[in-house]
């Protein structure tokens, strides 16, 4: 648990870093944009991490899974596991990049038939996407993790929030369009991917030549399995907010849909922080199995009154966030802002009951359980954004959220072979 708290203090400390630095260039586009605009710049940043979000894989978890699998302690895992681990997720990688630009093409294309973006806007889009799939990191924040190197990874990590801002106040004076914010978003994605290859390569010999889609899976009969199926909980991440984010802009428009980002940013902040959390208590429920179930049930009760917090200061704080922050049209966006902090406060609390199901090989359960309730809520968001607009989409997010925590605890008490490796330490004290 200390390990996990000073991983997790790190995590938080990138995050704070984060934040500051968001509110600063978002205050920027908002201001510099206004309200029409910033949606279409909202929407070409959605549609890139959607597809990136879905075509990617989450490869930091097989490096940390199979990685910490071998031969060698947790703090030395064994060189021949994390060669074979590694080569595989970048085999992924490439494989992420050549179906996501596929995917893109074809979005693009079609994008007149339900996206709200201007036609002289397309190729920014495309580049967008592109840019973005070439920019994905997960495995070398994967090599990181395995080791424990939270600290370094949160360094590298914190090039992007610099990048964005140093970006936006460039784009203000050089650029002051959807373009130039976009650009400054694309090297933002740049950067920070080479910060994290650049420290994952000082900590572990990067070889290429075991690229391989087939060693892995030779070794580990399931791992096909859990590959397809956090490729699918990531994807349905991503569905629960930047597919979310699209779909609002093709139900209400781009002003809409940059009013329901803003208000998504700021009151959803306790997303990130819930992200922060499971990638914190992965590794260490994957190499504790046997107090996995007392560490995630400790984290949860902290995520509790966290939550609480949290909500409890969107409510009073809201407001004037909102008015320092963006323009006075976001102001009426309050609400759906408020609403969506507590379905952060609700992702908060279920982030540690997720990672105990990955780290148990129920991934495909984890799976199961988010699914259900983002589809319901993806299905469903043109009637709620029909009955009360931002705040109708709002709460059919909060909906989603609230579904999946309670299958995630459900599917937990379910989950026998976790309870009975616990319980005779409980029995004990």
């Amino acid at each position: 648990m200390k390990r996990l708290f000073s991983n997790i203090g790190w995590l938080l400390g990138g995050r704070g870093f984060n934040a500051v630095m968001s509110l600063v260039y978002l205050y920027l586009a908002t201001h510099t944009l206004g309200l029409e605009s910033f949606g279409h710049f909202a929407l070409i940043v959605a549609l890139g991490q959607t597809v990136t979000g879905f075509a990617s894989f989450q490869t930091w978890q097989f490096i940390v899974r199979w990685g910490a699998n071998g031969d060698g302690s947790p703090e030395h895992p064994d060189p021949k596991a994390v060669r074979e681990a590694t080569g595989f997720a970048i085999a992924l990688d490439l494989l992420s990049v050549l179906i996501g630009t596929i995917g893109a093409a074809l979005l693009i294309l079609t994008a007149g038939l339900w996206l709200p973006l201007p036609e002289d806007l397309y190729p920014l889009a495309f580049g967008y996407c592109v840019i973005s799939l070439l920019s994905i990191r997960t495995t070398p924040t994967g090599l990181l993790r395995l080791r424990f190197k939270f600290a370094m990874a949160t360094a590298a990590e914190a090039v992007q929030p610099a990048i964005r801002t140093l970006g936006a106040l460039l784009a203000v004076f050089l650029m002051p369009n959807v373009t130039g914010f976009i650009l400054a978003w694309a090297a933002s994605e740049v950067a920070v991917a080479l910060a994290l290859w650049i420290a994952a390569g000082r900590e572990e010999s990067i070889a290429f030549t075991a690229l391989s889609l087939r060693t892995i899976p030779r070794r580990y009969t399931d791992a096909w399995a859990f590959v397809w199926s956090t490729n699918m909980s990531g994807s349905l991440t991503t569905a629960g907010k930047q597919v979310t984010i699209l779909l609002v802009g093709t139900f209400g428009g781009a002003a809409l849909a940059g009013g329901f980002r803003v208000a998504s940013q700021l009151g959803q902040a306790l997303v990130s922080l819930a992200q922060t959390v499971s990638k914190a208590i992965f590794p260490e429920l994957v190499h504790a199995r046997e107090n996995a179930l007392m560490m995630a049930r400790r984290m949860a009760n902290i995520a509790l009154v966290a939550g609480v917090v949290a909500v409890v200061v969107a409510l009073l704080g809201g407001r004037w966030a909102l008015s320092l922050i963006a323009e006075a049209d976001f102001r009426a966006f309050y609400w759906a802002m408020v609403i969506l902090s507590v379905a952060g406060a609700v992702e908060l609390i279920g982030a540690s009951l997720e990672s105990l199901l990955v780290s148990a090989g129920r991934a495909s359960t984890a799976f199961a359980v988010r699914a259900v309730p983002t589809l319901l809520a993806l299905i469903f968001l043109d009637a709620a954004i029909d009955w009360n607009g931002a705040k109708g989409a709002a709460f059919a997010v909060l909906a989603s959220s609230s579904l999946a925590v309670i299958g995630f605890y459900v599917a937990i008490l379910n989950l026998k072979e976790i309870r009975i490796e616990v319980e005779p330490e409980g029995d004990r004290g």
